[in-house]
């Protein structure tokens, strides 16, 4: 095991799969010299040279085309986009080209095309360059969608991402890139797609968080245990596909759920965990689901009002309470 930041897991497990697959190569803007405004892709030039690390125009549905293009002739492309903000300009190769390829043509051409890049709060980006947008694109047929909270899932995602036949869109947060945590050494050290992370356990109500609501429920959760309130807490790790089967268990033994997400609470990814549960384990349920996310409305540059519109803490204590039928 060795101690690395979230955003050096992800520069590792690029180079590693580079060396192992000569069909892996890498695209998108400034990832070259520069090696990506959050240095994910430094040093990576300088050993596979311009033919795999390849520099591209500031035209994200050109050059995610030329990655679905790669990919159904045999290619493995990693596509970085620099905000994953920038993904609606390529919607249409996304949606209509890279998730629908393998189905139109009855399985006999496959996309293995991963697209990866970060999105969130923690830098006063503003509205156009700190939106959780995963939740967008979990109704997509045959695309995967990641989301890693931690350095060690960071680097066994996307090793599974990598290797996968199928079009991947990786997400990852911005203000993880410098969280340290352990990862295994092995270069075949991978994490499977639906398998939720069972970060916590507790037996008084349920907490499905990702990304930096991961950290801030166990924050929660130790307020929570100061006040004789058992909280597990699960991180999904992927939302297509979604490990229902741990979370339904979870609530099963606790009788109450409460999802949380940096995403807008309207629609968000938690509002299909608590429709699943409750069809599910309704049978189970000691009260109604409780949902938290951002409040509906585009991020603030101000770091202050940016924290006004996502959850904190005491909003997830808040809801855990609620369950129990408990006030603050």
């Amino acid at each position: 095991m060795s101690v690395k930041t979230y955003a050096i897991a992800i520069r590792d497990v690029l180079a590693e799969e580079m060396r192992r697959d000569p069909e892996v190569f890498i695209m998108g803007e400034d990832i070259a010299k520069q090696g990506g405004i959050f240095g994910c892709t430094r040093g990576l030039l300088d050993e596979f040279g311009e033919g795999r690390v390849r520099n591209t125009p500031i035209s994200e549905n050109t050059f995610v085309g030329a990655g679905v293009g790669a990919a159904s002739v045999g290619m493995r492309p990693v596509v970085e986009l620099m905000y994953m903000d920038f993904l609606y300009l390529a919607m249409d190769q996304v949606l209509n080209q890279a998730a629908k390829i393998r189905y139109m043509f009855g399985g006999k051409v496959k996309v293995p095309l991963v697209i990866r890049g970060q999105q969130g709060i923690g830098r006063g980006n503003g509205a156009q360059h700190s939106q959780s947008v995963e939740s967008l694109v979990m109704n997509i047929p045959g695309i995967k969608v990641v989301c890693p909270s931690s350095p060690a899932d960071a680097a066994g995602l996307l090793r599974t991402s990598i290797r996968d036949d199928n079009p991947v869109l990786f997400f990852e947060h911005k203000a993880l890139y410098n969280t340290k945590g352990e990862v295994p050494d092995s270069p075949e050290f991978a994490i499977p797609f639906g398998k939720a992370g069972l970060v916590r356990e507790g037996a008084d109500v349920t907490i499905v968080a990702n990304f930096l609501y991961r950290g801030k429920s166990l924050e929660a959760a130790d307020i929570l245990a100061r006040e004789g309130i058992s909280a597990e807490v699960i991180d999904p790790r992927t939302l297509v596909p979604l490990d229902m089967d741990t979370i339904v268990g979870s609530v099963k033994k606790t009788g109450r759920l409460v999802t949380v997400h940096e995403a807008h609470r309207e629609m968000g990814w938690g509002t299909e965990v608590a429709a699943r549960v409750t069809e599910q384990a309704f049978q189970y349920l000691d009260a109604p689901p409780v949902r938290v996310g951002s409040k509906m409305c585009s991020l603030p540059f101000n770091l202050g009002l940016e924290n006004a519109v996502v959850p904190q803490v005491a909003d997830i204590v808040a809801a855990a309470k609620t369950t129990l039928h408990l006030s603050c």
